[in-house]
């Protein structure tokens, strides 16, 4: 019985020690303060960004219109060319081909310079957004720093909150640290102006 009862010492000693690691991890969770905010709400309420916004659907518009253009010019060179084919000569008909084609093909890399992955538009939304995102980045960074936040999450992003505490959602609080007054309801956010953040619940 002796050696039996020595046998789970070990056993028993590595349980409690899990146990004591366990409690300490959610010991020290509960001491952390985590806020959250919604940075579309933050954004809508910025006019700089308003302003953004309205230059980039002026200039997408702008560029759109010039492509659609270019295609509806290659839509009636196309369509002569079929009509008038039976009268032009072998030569003719292969140089109007290819002048077709290459209006074509100069109308899709335009198409894709504009508009695709690396475009004019995303450079120009990354001149015109960026620092708006670097103002809202450094005063949640302030209020976060100053106020001992472990974390800030933003609900508008992909990362999947459940739920949240009005009390605390921050937003309202960047955008007085930014120097703006929130001029948009806010269902979830503090109506006081911003929350302090909070404890991580206790388990």
């Amino acid at each position: 019985m002796i050696t039996f009862a020595a046998s789970k010492m070990p056993i028993m000693k590595n349980f409690i020690i899990v146990l004591m690691l366990v409690f300490g991890m959610n010991a020290a969770l509960s001491a952390q303060k985590f806020g959250f905010v919604d940075s579309q709400y933050i954004l809508e309420n910025v006019p700089e960004y308003k302003s953004a916004q309205q230059q980039l659907d002026k200039i997408s518009l702008q560029w759109q219109k010039e492509i659609e253009a270019k295609f509806a010019e290659i839509d009636k060179m196309y369509k002569d060319f079929q009509a008038e084919a039976i009268l032009l000569s072998d030569d003719m008909k292969k140089k109007r081909e290819d002048e077709i084609i290459d209006k074509e093909k100069a109308a899709k890399e335009l198409q894709k310079q504009r508009f695709g992955k690396g475009g004019d538009l995303l450079k120009r939304r990354q001149e015109l957004i960026k620092p708006i995102q670097d103002k809202v980045y450094n005063a949640i960074k302030e209020i976060s720093t100053t106020k001992n936040y472990a974390a800030v999450f933003d609900k508008s992003s992909d990362l999947t909150i459940l739920y949240t505490n009005p009390k605390f959602d921050i937003s309202d609080a960047v955008l007085e640290e930014m120097g703006y007054s929130p001029v948009k309801g806010n269902d979830d956010a503090n109506p006081a102006g911003g929350g302090d953040g909070g404890d991580a619940p206790k388990k």
